[in-house]
């Protein structure tokens, strides 16, 4: 693959997650950096401070549903709200343990939410959303 992608965003607070993530995304080969909010407060004051030298716009968020202080639906109903430059093009990912289809049908009300999956993120899911989104 040519593309390589700029940032990932992991927005989660399980820290053996992330850090299995992190591994995941370092072996992919694929990705320059990645950033790590632990809820969506978090992950949204991130993606609004454009101004800060350390500042990567994420290509990819990988979101996980159920956090304390802002869950992931709870973001998504904020990220909705941002101005279209600071999330055009960037491809926002369900990444949970929930297997309740509830959860899924209410991520696939969010026109932001391009996919959903299950924990743990494998290289095979990278390599996915690289054909289907960066082709």
């Amino acid at each position: 693959m040519e593309k390589r992608i700029q940032c990932i965003m992991l927005v989660d607070d399980d820290p053996d997650d992330n850090f299995i993530h992190q591994l995941v995304i370092a072996d992919w080969g694929q990705c320059d950096t990645v950033r790590i909010a632990e809820n969506g407060t978090e992950a949204l004051a991130y993606l609004t401070n454009t101004a800060d030298p350390n500042y990567v716009r994420p290509e990819i968020i990988l979101l996980d549903i159920n956090m304390p202080g802002m869950n992931g639906f709870e973001f998504l109903e904020e990220y909705h709200k941002l101005a279209n430059h600071l999330k055009s093009n960037v491809v926002v990912i369900m990444l949970t343990t929930s297997l309740n289809p509830t959860d899924e049908h209410r991520a696939e009300q969010f026109n932001e939410v391009t996919g959903y999956r299950n924990k743990p993120l494998t290289k095979a899911m990278l390599n996915e959303v690289m054909v289907g989104h960066f082709a």
